[in-house]
């Protein structure tokens, strides 16, 4: 709906304190409904009813337990007047979709803490196209002091029962992601609406790699609701890794070898603000800013599942993909080359490692995923995976490229997702290897990522749905000798391999094993098809 025709500068009052009103990114637009299916009514409690200005029409106002709804109020009929049921259909919004209200005053120049009253605004998330959200307004206009205030003080008690929504969030923001822009994708973008939705925040600002790491072992958690993460997948992942770590410890844990670990025990935000953002596009189906964060506002929690990384039953990281092979070739050339711009390491890096592709001599065992009810029931109770399934499969010879996805891997470059049929959280594991090939196939195979086609449909390429995977090189002679190119290390030694794990380089020397624990952490977001399946909750849409 347009705001009240009123003009004047206008500011909010709530709980007897006032605030510049801050600008709405959009007002509901005045459409009527045409699409989605209406609550019903018949049934629901009445809260409260009255009359108000609403676009250019006085609305009778009517506020349930589920939505309020409004239609104009109806003049006499005309005999003959086809126009007229249309023109006054009801109209809705669901309460679930009210994040925030205030009162609408007009303030003078002069007038600093009081002005005119002129209604009540409400701040509603909406779901827009290609899986985003945007956030708007409906101005609700009376003049009545009382009528207004009967009305806001019902409306933050309805707010106040959503429990699930963050009051406060510990805030880390890594200043150098992309093209340093992650301040100002908070401070201009994110951080508006967090005022609006009356959320505390604790902004830190990273300083180096793995600050977010030390810092979450360390610091006190016990006052927030949720962490969130501002920058690209390294900073995601480093935060989920160390959230993760923290659980092993308060639920005192050995974290040198973890079998069975615990799930983190706040959810995880992901404002994305770096160059490729799979994580925030794979959770939400979009890279947005304003979708990531009417998410966490919204408190829609979504459980994601996370793999371990471990070498010879020591524990590595935690993670929620990883490429060896080719992918962790680029990434050591791409972190030898710093000094670059992100796009343009990233596209060097890929020349470079395609010009010097070569194949790694090694064993892939793995635990094809088995979704058996008995399955299940042994794993409630205890029982590692690899008790619960013995049916090991090993493939063995030359790999250009191993990618073990427990998400979809969604970014610009691979709309698709780098491992498309994969889940956010169904307990399972993508595994994907690319045996030899010469460089033109291997080059087509990757311009596939890109496009609508089938990236897999090549005869050397191979899929697997996975539990567990285990990768073992069959010498160390094919690791990486950093003398063949004449020029910096690109690996720290000769004798290890580069893993790319969420964008972050892992040198192991010896054998990877990788399991997918459920729904280990919870990160703020709704997956696609939870999106796309819901129904549209405004009638002004």
């Amino acid at each position: 709906m347009p705001r009240g025709r009123r003009g004047g500068r206008v500011s909010a009052l709530e709980a007897g304190r006032e605030e510049e009103a801050p600008p709405a990114a959009g007002a509901v637009q005045s459409a009527r409904w045409a699409s989605g299916r209406q609550p019903e009514a018949a049934a629901e409690l009445i809260l409260l009813r009255g009359i108000f200005e609403i676009g250019r029409d006085s609305c009778d106002v009517v506020l349930s337990e589920r939505a309020l709804r409004w239609q104009p109020i109806r003049p006499e009929r005309l005999p003959g007047d086809s126009k007229y049921d249309f023109l006054h259909r009801e109209e809705f919004v669901e309460l679930k979709d009210i994040f925030s209200v205030k009162l609408k005053r007009r303030c003078s120049i002069k007038q600093q803490k009081s002005g005119t009253l002129l209604g009540i605004t409400l701040f509603i998330c909406l779901k827009k196209e290609q899986n985003k959200l945007k956030d708007s307004t409906l101005d609700l206009i009376n003049l009545s002091e009382d009528h207004c205030d009967i009305w806001f003080r019902q409306f933050k008690k309805i707010l106040a029962g959503f429990s699930n929504r963050p009051k406060s969030l510990k805030i880390l923001l890594n200043p150098q992601s992309h093209k340093k822009e992650a301040t100002q994708v908070y401070y201009e973008k994110v951080e508006p609406l967090l005022k609006i939705a009356g959320i505390k925040t604790d902004v830190t600002i990273t300083e180096y790699e793995g600050h977010a790491l030390s810092l979450l072992k360390e610091c006190e958690l016990q006052g927030f609701d949720g962490v969130v993460c501002v920058g690209g997948d390294g900073s995601a992942s480093e935060v989920a890794h160390a959230l993760l770590l923290r659980a092993q410890k308060n639920a005192g844990l050995e974290t040198d070898s973890i079998l069975t670990p615990v799930g983190a025990q706040l959810p995880l935000g992901v404002i994305p603000a770096g160059s490729t953002n799979v994580l925030a596009h794979s959770l939400h189906g979009v890279s947005h800013v304003i979708t990531a964060t009417l998410h966490i506002i919204m408190g829609h929690i979504q459980p994601v599942d996370v793999c371990t990384f471990s070498t010879m039953g020591k524990f590595l990281r935690f993670g929620f993909s990883a490429m060896f092979g080719f992918g962790g070739r680029a990434l050591a050339v791409a972190e030898n080359h710093r000094w670059m711009s992100p796009n343009q390491r990233m596209d060097f890096a890929i020349m470079k490692a395609l010009a010097k592709l070569k194949p790694e001599e090694c064993e892939i065992s793995f635990l094809p995923f088995n979704s058996s009810q008995d399955l299940e029931e042994r794993r409630a109770q205890g029982y590692p995976k690899s008790d619960c399934n013995d049916q090991w499969q090993v493939i063995q010879g030359q790999f250009l490229n191993v990618s073990i996805m427990a998400i979809p891997c969604q970014c610009a470059v691979a709309p698709r997702g780098l491992a498309p049929n994969t889940r956010l959280n169904n307990g399972s594991m993508a595994l994907i290897t690319a045996r030899n090939t010469s460089r033109p196939e291997f080059i087509k195979h990757l311009k596939r990522y890109a496009s609508i086609k089938n990236q897999f449909n090549f005869p050397f390429v191979d899929t697997y749905t996975v539990e567990e995977v285990k990768v073992c090189p069959r010498s160390n002679s094919s690791g990486h000798n950093p003398e063949e190119d004449h020029g910096p290390r690109e690996t720290a030694s000769g004798n290890c391999f580069p893993w790319n794990v969420d964008g972050d380089l892992m040198q192991v020397a010896s054998e990877v094993h990788v399991r997918v624990h459920p729904g280990l952490i919870n990160l703020y977001g709704r997956s696609m098809e939870e999106m796309n399946d819901s129904k549209v909750t405004c009638s002004c849409l």
